[in-house]
């Protein structure tokens, strides 16, 4: 049994605040994303105060902490929402604590990916993401959890992406957003491929020689790329996207697939779907965890937590 029911099975989304409702709310924030604190804090503090409700806590990210403390605080607070205002890591680390309570997360998008955000259509503009806060419905998503590692919204990878995203500096992303990982991607197109066997929900073992495997929660990638484009976050399905390309040719020709969306007949690309999944690498592969670097290992093993996390969306 998940944590919101029986795994496959939709939640139904709520209305975020009934008329006249107050509800008791507190801000994670990431200083390193944000240029102006005091300019953001006076949106955020307005925004709430606007809508009736009491001031919320405030409560900054450390680099030795980069949000769970902050989302155990609050909830120890009895708050029923949760702004984060960071990037995707951020978001991690705050639903690493709140999965499975009914604490909502209203997602500030102020990160360089911010993909859990714009799969779930939340706008970058401060103003416009409060307003989904406070006047959107409430909606319950999946997790992925990793073994030994945590949690995830968007997505774990091993290998290609993983080696990417731990080649781009941060001051990289900070000047030029998502394309900073451009460069980066190009630069290891030619990483050798692993040998690496696959096992969803406890099935046989599929053998493939991959540059890079994605477990997924979301869809779309960094600049809207559909990889993914049937992938729900509440489905109680992780899909799978397992990446064979040899050389910069073949790269090319899955770039192609990809953008016009032709699934398991782009050259190069395999998904799947699965409740859980099983990667074994011959070697030790980079890993990330929703565009966070972690220890490099040979296995990556992920399952779903269906409904686990309460989030914040648009209402129509």
């Amino acid at each position: 049994m998940s944590d919101a029911g029986k795994p496959g099975v939709k939640a139904a989304t709520t209305r975020a605040g009934g008329a006249g409702a107050t509800v008791k709310s507190a801000v994670v924030i990431n200083p390193s994303k944000v240029l102006d604190m005091d300019e953001r804090r006076r949106e955020l503090f307005g925004a709430v105060a606007d809508a009736g409700w009491p001031e919320p806590l405030w409560l900054e990210t450390t680099p030795e902490d980069p949000g769970c403390g902050m989302a155990r605080a609050a909830a120890a607070e009895g708050v029923e929402l949760v702004l984060v205002c960071g990037g995707d890591g951020t978001v991690m680390a705050v639903a690493s604590e709140l999965a499975g309570t009914d604490v909502a997360v209203a997602l500030i998008p102020s990160g360089t990916g911010n993909l859990l955000a714009t799969n779930l259509g939340i706008p970058r503009d401060v103003a416009e993401s409060v307003a989904v806060a406070i006047t959107g419905k409430r909606r319950r998503i999946d997790v992925g959890e990793v073994d030994g590692c945590g949690i995830f919204t968007v997505m774990a990878g091993m290998g290609f992406d993983a080696a990417m995203v731990g080649d781009t500096p941060d001051s990289a992303k900070a000047r030029f957003g998502w394309a900073a990982y451009v460069a980066t991607g190009l630069r290891n197109l030619t990483r050798r491929r692993a040998s690496v066997r696959i096992r969803l929900d406890g099935g046989k073992w599929l053998h493939r020689r991959a540059s890079s495997v994605l477990v997924a929660n979301v869809g779309r990638l960094q600049g809207g790329l559909p990889l993914l484009p049937d992938a729900e976050p509440d489905d109680g399905c992780l899909d799978v996207a397992v990446l064979t390309p040899r050389h910069v040719g073949d790269w090319l020709r899955l770039a192609g697939g990809v953008l016009l969306r032709r699934g398991n007949d782009t050259h190069g690309l395999e998904t799947f779907r699965a409740q859980s999944v099983e990667v074994q690498a011959a070697r030790d592969e980079p890993r990330e965890l929703d565009g966070d670097v972690i220890a490099p290992a040979r296995q990556l093993t992920a399952r779903v937590r269906p409904g686990a996390l309460v989030v914040c969306v648009p209402a129509d």
